[in-house]
C-alpha cells in the first residue's frame, strides 16, 4: 500500500530532523517528517540547556543559515550566560537554560505552522531503493511511501538499549521503543557501522535539596538572546547551583565498579571522552579529590532538576546513596535515574561533506547517527542535510560550508575526513581558523549564503545588511577621527596606558589592549547596540591577526581548488597499504580535504598533486598557430 508521496521524507523529529524538515519545506518541498512518539518532538535527551563552549557558534551559524534552533530557544529559555567574557572574542560562547517542556512545545509550533510539513507518528523500518537511489521509505507497517530524498535523523534509536547497574532494556531513550529494522537495513544496504554509549545523570526533586548550602549561579542582566531576529528575552530567569562530589562520593563509587554496566563488561559501545560518567572520572581521575555538579531546572514549571556532572549507569541504589553523600543533596530525591545507552551508527567517511551518503544517491545522514553528541552539533548537520536535500532535488550545487566559514563546516569536514571511534563533540580548538569564526559574526559568515539559498527570509536580510552597513560606517569613523593628546591622554593614564604626544586617530587607540569602545564614549556612537559595538571592538583590534587567518584561508583555497576526481585511480602511486586504504576508504574531493586525512603523510598528498597536474596537461590541447 503507498500512503502518499512526499518530496522529502525525514526519519527522526529530534534537532536534527526538525531543522533538516523546516530547512526543506521553507524552500518549497512537501515534507514528511516521521516520528516514533508525536509527543516527543524536539525533545531535550539529556541536559535542559542549548548552546556553552563551540556549540553556541553553531546555534548563532544555524539562525544565520535561516534555521529555528536559536529562535526557539529564546522563546524557552530561562537563564542565559556569554561564557568565557575574560578570554578572547573567538572562544566566547552564548549557552542558556531551556525550560524542557516549552522548548518542545515552540519547536512543535513552529513544525505544524509549516503549511508543507506532514508529520506522522510512524516508525520507518526499511527505504524503498532502485537503481543506487532512494525512492522513498517503508513504515512498521509495512505502508510505502515515496519521495525524492530521505534524511535519516534516528539519534540513539537505532538498536537502543539502555542500562542501569546489570539491568538492560531495548529502548531508544528511556519509556520509548527503540528502531531495530532500520538499523538491520542500513547494514543490508551495505553501511559499515559502529556502536556508540552515552548517558545522563539523575534528576532531583527540588523539594528536597537544601539550596542554602549551594552557590548560586545567576545568568546575565539582560540577557543576550541566541538569534538575530530576537529583541528581548521576556521568560523568568532562574538561576543555577553548583555543589561539589567529595571523598565518600568517590567510595560509595568505587566499592561498587563491579556492579556498573560499563566496568563490567556488559557495555561495548564507546562513550564521549569528553563528558564522561561519573564513574570514568573517579576512576580516571583518582588524583582529584571533587568533581563539580550544576543543579539546572528543568523548567519554570516542575521541581525537577537537572544533576549536571553526575552522569552514571549505577544501580539506582547506589545511584541514590552517591546523590545523597553531597552537600546540599543529603535528603534528595531521585524523580529518575541517570542510564547509559548504546546505540549503532553509521561511520561518517561514507558520506560527502552534504552529508549525502556515498552508497546511496539522495540519502542523507544526519546528527547521532553519524557519531556525534550534543543537540547542537545534530542540528546543524539537520540544516545542511535538509538544505542540500532541497537542493539536490533543485538540480542545483550543494552547500558546502568551508572550514574558515562555520563551525558547521568544521564539523562536517572532520566527520567525513578524519571519521569518528567515540561521540564527537565540538571544541573551538577543532577550528583552525577559530578568531574569524567568532560568536559575534555568523550572521556575517553565513546570512548571504541562507539569503541566496532562499532559506533567510527578507526581514532578517534586511537586517543582516542594516548591521554589516552600520558596523563598517563606525570602523570608517573611527579611522578619520582623531583626537588631539589633551583630549584623550587623562583616560589613558587612567586606563594604565602610555599617553601621547600627537594626535591619534580613534582606530589607533582602540587598538590598545587597555581601551574598550565604551570607554571612547565621548567619541563614539552611543547608540550602538552593545553587540554592534563589541563587533566594531574585534574587527579593530584583531585587524592583523584576522588578515593572517585570510591569508592562510586563500593558501588552503589553492589546494581546493585542485579537485580530485571520483574515479582517481589512487593505486597507481606507489603509496603505502595504510594510506591507499585511507583515500580509497575517503575518497577526498580535492588536495586540501586529502592533506586532512589521519595518516595520509604530506609525501602522498605531493605525488597525488604531481599526478593530477600530468592529468591536466595531457588533457590541455597545446597551442598551434594557424599557417598562413
Amino acid at each position: 500500500m503507498i500512503d502518499g508521496e512526499f518530496d522529502i521524507i525525514v526519519v527522526g523529529a529530534g534537532h536534527a530532523g526538525c531543522e533538516a524538515a523546516l530547512a526543506g519545506a521553507r524552500l518549497g518541498f512537501k515534507v514528511g517528517l516521521f516520528t516514533l512518539n508525536l509527543d516527543t518532538i524536539a525533545q531535550m535527551s539529556c541536559n535542559p540547556a542549548i548552546g556553552g563552549l563551540a556549540k553556541g557558534h553553531i546555534v548563532r551559524e544555524i539562525d544565520a543559515l535561516g534555521g529555528e534552533m536559536a529562535r526557539v530557544t529564546d522563546r524557552a529559555g530561562i537563564q542565559f550566560r556569554m561564557l568565557n567574557r575574560s578570554k578572547g572574542p573567538a572562544v566566547w560562547s552564548l549557552r542558556a537554560q531551556s525550560d524542557r517542556l516549552l522548548y518542545r512545545l515552540e519547536m512543535r509550533k513552529s513544525l505544524e505552522s509549516e503549511k508543507n510539513i506532514i508529520i506522522k507518528q510512524a516508525s520507518v523500518e526499511a527505504f524503498i531503493v532502485e537503481d543506487g537511489k532512494v525512492k522513498g521509505a517503508i513504515d512498521h507497517l509495512g505502508i510505502k511511501y515515496r519521495a525524492g530524498a530521505v534524511v535519516i535523523t534516528t539519534g540513539t534509536f537505532l538498536n537502543g538499549l539502555i542500562h542501569i547497574g546489570l539491568e538492560t532494556m531495548e529502548a531508544g531513550r528511556a519509556g520509548e521503543f527503540p528502531s531495530k529494522g532500520l538499523s538491520r537495513c542500513l547494514r543490508d544496504l551495505g553501511f559499515k557501522m559502529g556502536r556508540l554509549k552515552t548517558g545522563t545523570p539523575p534528576r532531583l526533586d527540588s523539594r528536597t535539596i537544601d539550596f542554602s548550602q549551594l552557590e548560586l549561579q545567576y545568568g546575565d542582566d539582560p540577557p543576550q538572546p541566541f538569534s538575530y531576529l530576537t529583541e528581548k528575552i521576556t521568560n523568568p530567569q532562574l538561576p543555577c547551583y553548583i555543589t561539589y562530589t567529595n571523598k565518600e562520593t568517590h567510595e560509595i563509587i568505587l566499592k561498587n565498579l563491579d556492579r556498573s554496566p560499563l566496568y563490567s563488561g556488559r557495555i561495548k559501545g564507546i562513550g564521549p571522552r569528553y563528558c564522561p560518567s561519573i564513574e570514568d572520572k573517579v576512576v580516571k581521575f583518582s588524583d582529584k579529590e571533587r568533581h563539580q555538579v550544576f543543579l539546572e531546572p528543568e523548567g519554570l514549571e516542575t521541581k525537577e532538576y537537572y544533576a549536571n556532572g553526575i552522569s552514571t549507569s549505577l544501580p539506582f541504589d547506589v545511584q541514590l546513596r552517591l546523590v545523597r553523600s553531597i552537600k546540599g543533596l543529603e535528603n534528595a530525591e531521585i524523580m529518575r535515574p541517570g542510564y547509559a545507552i548504546e546505540y549503532d551508527f553509521v561511520y561518517p567517511t561514507q558520506l560527502k561533506h552534504s552529508l549525502e551518503t556515498k552508497l546511496i544517491e539522495n540519502l542523507f545522514l544526519a546528527g547521532q547517527i553519524n557519531g556525534t553528541s550534543g543537540y547542537e552539533e545534530a542540528a546543524g548537520q539537520g540544516i545542511i542535510a535538509g538544505i542540500n536535500a532541497a537542493l539536490k532535488l533543485q538540480g542545483r550545487e550543494p552547500l558546502i560550508l568551508r572550514r574558515d566559514e562555520a563551525y558547521i563546516g568544521v564539523l562536517i569536514d572532520d566527520l567525513v575526513t578524519k571519521g569518528t571511534q567515540e561521540p564527537y563533540r565540538m571544541f573551538t580548538s577543532r577550528a583552525e581558523y577559530r578568531l574569524l569564526l567568532r560568536h559575534d559574526n555568523a550572521d556575517m559568515r553565513l546570512t548571504e549564503k541562507g539569503y541566496r539559498i532562499g532559506l533567510v527570509k527578507e526581514e532578517q536580510y534586511e537586517r543582516f545588511l542594516k548591521k554589516k552597513e552600520t558596523i563598517e560606517k563606525e570602523i570608517k569613523r573611527l579611522r578619520t577621527t582623531r583626537l588631539k593628546p589633551e583630549e584623550i591622554n587623562k583616560l589613558l593614564l587612567e586606563r594604565g596606558s602610555s599617553p601621547v604626544s600627537e594626535a591619534q586617530s580613534l582606530e589607533q587607540l582602540l587598538k590598545r589592549p587597555e581601551i574598550r569602545y565604551r570607554d571612547l564614549m565621548n567619541h563614539v556612537s552611543s547608540d550602538i547596540p552593545d553587540e554592534i559595538a563589541d563587533a566594531v571592538e574585534i574587527e579593530v583590534k584583531y585587524e592583523g591577526y584576522i588578515k593572517k587567518h585570510l591569508e592562510l584561508v586563500e593558501r588552503m583555497k589553492r589546494l581546493e581548488d585542485m579537485a580530485i576526481p571520483s574515479d582517481f585511480d589512487y593505486t597507481r602511486l606507489k603509496l603505502s597499504k595504510e594510506v591507499l586504504s585511507k583515500l580509497l576508504e575517503v575518497r577526498p574531493a580535492n588536495l586540501s580535504q586529502a592533506s586532512r586525512i589521519p595518516g595520509v603523510t604530506p609525501a602522498a598528498v605531493s605525488l597525488i598533486m604531481i599526478e593530477l597536474t600530468r592529468q591536466r596537461r595531457q588533457k590541455t590541447p597545446s597551442f598551434k598557430p594557424k599557417e598562413a
